[in-house]
């Protein structure tokens, strides 16, 4: 499958346990998103554009209103990449 560099880090992130925290506009319409590694750093590469196209392609889902993680055909996308937290 394509992805493209972008959505791999994005990817790689939540597959070690981050997640994407989202924000409503006064509408209800997500208006904000932002991409948390399990340390609490935020990934600045996280556009809303490439947040709707992972979204599109089921690679993250969201349970019950809470953030956004990697879901299964996300993990069976993301390529494997070195571990470089420690």
């Amino acid at each position: 499958m394509n992805i493209s560099k972008a959505e791999q880090r994005v990817l790689h992130i939540l597959a070690l346990g981050g997640e994407i925290r989202h924000f409503f506009d006064h509408r209800g319409h997500i208006a904000e998103v932002q991409c948390r590694t399990r340390d609490g750093m935020v990934l600045a590469d996280l556009t809303l554009a490439l947040f709707r196209r992972l979204r599109t392609r089921g690679f993250i889902a969201s349970r019950q209103g809470g953030p956004y993680r990697i879901s299964h055909a996300g993990r069976r996308a993301v390529r494997a990449q070195p571990d470089n937290q420690g």
